[in-house]
């Protein structure tokens, strides 16, 4: 089997209005590069052999862009597939979970030399390091990626940013327990 993502910011997602790629003629290459993210972060915790001779699709559309769109999509689109995924078992077309784990991303950055987590669009603009995390439920690494925006930053603030991240992955896949525990679908065994 395989598993891989489409991303699109919907037109008024932004504060101004985005055409769509459609009218363009062309995928944006921002676009291109977080739905291969999402793929590969969505891939890392599934084996393709279980789904069979199918390819599952997760689509993720940004309904508003208020900063961290990569990490919010990577996190909504784990909860879709572990949906998706006991779709399929109840239906009997798959015999055993595919997903193994539940993930989730969060950004991270420095702002005035602090660090801050799950950035907003005003702070993702002022930010002096961007940095994001993929992670699963039990803490082990699909991505880590860090810039500095404007400026160079120490080992002792990339430790603190990952902290704070790491702390934001675990509430977000309690918080995504949590939805599949109130729509009764049982959560891939860690």
């Amino acid at each position: 089997g395989w598993l891989t993502a489409e991303y699109s910011m919907l037109p008024y997602s932004t504060q101004t209005r985005k055409a769509r790629d459609i009218v363009k003629g062309r995928i944006d290459g921002r676009s291109v590069e977080i739905q291969r993210l999402i793929g590969r972060s969505l891939r890392a915790v599934v084996d393709l052999e279980k789904l069979g001779p199918r390819t599952i699709w997760v689509d993720c559309d940004v309904l508003q862009a208020d900063g961290g769109t990569r990490t919010t999509a990577i996190t909504g689109a784990s909860l879709a597939l572990a949906v998706a995924c006991r779709k399929l078992l109840k239906e009997k077309k798959i015999d055993t979970p595919p997903m193994q784990k539940l993930l989730a991303a969060v950004s991270a950055g420095l702002l005035d030399g602090q660090a801050i987590v799950d950035l907003n669009y005003e702070e993702d603009k002022l930010v002096a390091v961007d940095f994001n995390l993929v992670a699963t439920e039990d803490g082990e690494f699909v991505e880590v990626q860090g810039s500095g925006e404007e400026a160079t930053f120490a080992g002792s603030q990339l430790d603190e940013m990952l902290a704070l991240a790491r702390k934001g992955v675990v509430e977000l896949i309690a918080a995504q327990r949590a939805v599949l525990a109130r729509i009764m679908v049982s959560p891939p065994e860690t």
